[in-house]
């Protein structure tokens, strides 16, 4: 039952997240086009919730949207106290999810891989 509950409550997180990064943050540091909320965990007691974002751009970029994350982090923790209904809100931590980043460089990898075997295949042939 209580693994049901933080899942909700996760969701509920990541849904009001969104929108607070969408319409309410005004930190210029954070560009709501280039963050995107993956995944939200909350411990079982609902105390605290890690927020994963995923940040287009180069590492520049990121640095200055965690600090500015970071910055707003009680806002965001405020916004989402006043917005779902718990006895208590839980503390924020955000964190930067960089899984599609590594999917990407893995893909990318791959079909190097894959090219450069199909190139050798070639020029064996001939």
């Amino acid at each position: 039952m209580s693994g049901h509950r933080s899942t909700r409550v996760a969701e509920a997180i990541k849904e009001e997240v969104a929108t607070i990064l969408l319409l309410r943050l005004k930190d210029v540091r954070v560009q709501s086009e280039r963050v995107s909320v993956t995944n939200v965990e909350v411990t079982g007691d609902l105390r605290h919730a890690t927020i994963f974002v995923s940040i287009l751009g180069d590492e520049e970029v990121k640095e200055a949207t965690m600090e500015g994350l970071r910055s707003a982090s009680g806002f965001i923790r405020s916004e989402i106290g006043r917005n779902i209904k718990l006895r208590a809100t839980p503390e924020v931590h955000i964190k930067l999810d960089d899984s599609l980043e590594h999917g990407a460089n893995i893909s990318a990898l791959l079909n190097r891989i894959n090219e450069e075997r199909t190139a050798r295949e070639a020029g064996g042939e001939g």
